[in-house]
Order: structure tokens, then C-alpha cells, then sequence
């Protein structure tokens, strides 16, 4: 997801896109785990679409 995108959405549908792309990475996590992932990149992307909107949500806080 682009920060373009993430830019475009509200407050309260940040809040529920951090909670599922935070749950998305977990199990990306666990099943790469228990199993190498065919495409480890994924984790790399899910971990940076967590911060991306993590930064957007508190940047909305402090402003």
C-alpha cells in the first residue's frame, strides 16, 4: 500500500487497516516459521505497511 493511498483514508479506517495488517504479519511470521515462505519478500512488505501506517495514525495524533 502506497502512502499515497494511506493519505486518502480515514482515521478510523487506519485504525482497522493497522490492526489487520499487523495480524497479516504475524501469520506471515509464524507460518514462515514453520515452513520457509516461497516469497520472503512478503514479510518485508508487511512489516513496512504496519510502520507506514502507524506513522500516518500518529502523525494525525500530533497534528
Amino acid at each position: 500500500m502506497k502512502q499515497s493511498e494511506i493519505k486518502q483514508l480515514s482515521t478510523a479506517e487506519l485504525q482497522e487497516k493497522l490492526s489487520e495488517t499487523k495480524k497479516s504479519y504475524t501469520d506471515l511470521k509464524m507460518a514462515h516459521t514453520i515452513s520457509p515462505l516461497e516469497n520472503p519478500i512478503q514479510l518485508r512488505v508487511a512489516r513496512r505497511t504496519v510502520a507506514r501506517v502507524a506513522t500516518e495514525l500518529t502523525n494525525r495524533e500530533v497534528q
